[in-house]
């Protein structure tokens, strides 16, 4: 039995446009499933649904196998991590923490072992007697996360919780929170529209674009072989280079602007039009690359250089290299690894 079943769910708003259409995936007891898209794209409303926040248009929720459409959100036994914390600011710590467990009315005993057992899981037992206010930005969301843990739920909803943090904080969060989805064993949906924490953070991924779903699949899965150029160019910092081509008479040479950039690994029909996908760090620079660019602008990570490129028909290219090179340099790219996508698909 799947701990959560999402079935032809939909939703549309005001505008009569659907937000969601046919939504449709089932999630084990204890896997941590992203919801990943850009904004606009649906993941929160959906979240919003399975919470019982929302309506939906048409389908059904099941949660532990108990269809919970119509139910209201105190009776589907979950528990939701917000992006804004959502913290009582007059309550210290430990009151925050027990709150949802007094109003259930357990004895005293109980609250005090539970909260106490979720303060040092998260780091808080020194910080049991602050208030919000006295809490830095990752105390504060340990707290909102602390606050769902007593509760033990048959499944956890998380609303971007990590936006609000710095990039360090943010990958520290990210760290903490998958060691406590581990040490729980809890069913978890996240939903995110950064990449990263997708990919670090996921048993599996759902992406939402304009209201269709691509997946569940695993996150190597879809950044290794994406199924279509949305995912090729949503996953990956810079996401794949997507060029337009046609494959030559000789059926194996890929070209662009009469400019053969490379060699495909099975015949296809001779002018058939496609779209060639690699990623940066699968190119670079060889004195046998097919792919002739011009640099336009270097960045440097620290770790390498993310080499800007303009290529043919002022294609604009990403390669992820150790070594630098001079903006203005003219160099042949070698690519090791790509993708083949229909020329009609979307971008």
């Amino acid at each position: 039995m799947y701990q959560l079943e999402v079935k032809s769910v939909g939703k549309s708003f005001e505008t009569g446009k659907a937000i969601l259409q046919d939504v449709n995936f089932a999630v084990n007891k204890g896997e941590f499933l992203v919801i990943l898209g850009p904004s606009g794209c649906g993941k929160t409303t959906l979240l919003r649904i399975i919470a019982g926040l929302e309506t939906p248009d048409a389908g059904q929720i099941f949660i532990g196998g108990r269809d919970v459409t119509t139910a209201e959100p105190k009776s589907r036994d979950i528990a939701m991590v917000f992006q804004n914390y959502a913290l009582y600011p007059h309550m210290s710590v430990y009151e925050n923490l027990a709150f949802a467990l007094k109003v259930r009315k357990l004895p005293k005993t109980e609250i005090e072992s539970k909260v106490t057992e979720a303060a040092r899981m998260l780091g808080l037992a020194e910080y049991l007697n602050r208030k919000p206010k006295q809490l830095s930005g990752g105390q504060r969301q340990r707290v909102a996360l602390g606050r769902a843990i007593v509760r033990k739920p048959a499944l956890f909803l998380f609303d971007e919780p990590l936006s609000n943090l710095d990039a360090e904080l943010r990958s520290q969060m990210r760290f903490e929170l998958l060691a406590l989805h581990r040490q729980l064993g809890a069913t978890s949906i996240y939903v995110t529209h950064d990449q990263i924490e997708a990919m670090s953070l996921a048993d599996n991924i759902v992406i939402l674009n304009k209201g269709e779903q691509i997946g569940p699949a695993k996150p190597r899965e879809l950044y290794d072989n994406p199924p279509n150029q949305f995912v090729a160019g949503f996953l990956g910092n810079p996401g794949m280079n997507l060029l337009e081509a046609v494959v030559g008479q000789d059926g194996k040479s890929i070209v662009i602007d009469n400019q053969a950039i490379a060699v495909l690994e099975q015949n296809r029909p001779a002018g058939d039009k496609i779209i060639y996908g690699f990623r940066p760090e699968h190119c670079y620079p060889a004195d046998n690359g097919m792919l002739c660019c011009k640099v336009t602008g270097v960045e440097d990570s620290g770790k390498e250089y993310i080499l800007k490129l303009n290529g043919p028909n002022n294609t604009k290219i990403y390669c992820m290299n150790s070594n630098y090179y001079n903006v203005g340099s003219e160099i042949k790219l070698h690519i090791t690894q790509s993708c083949i996508f229909k020329y009609e698909d979307i971008r």
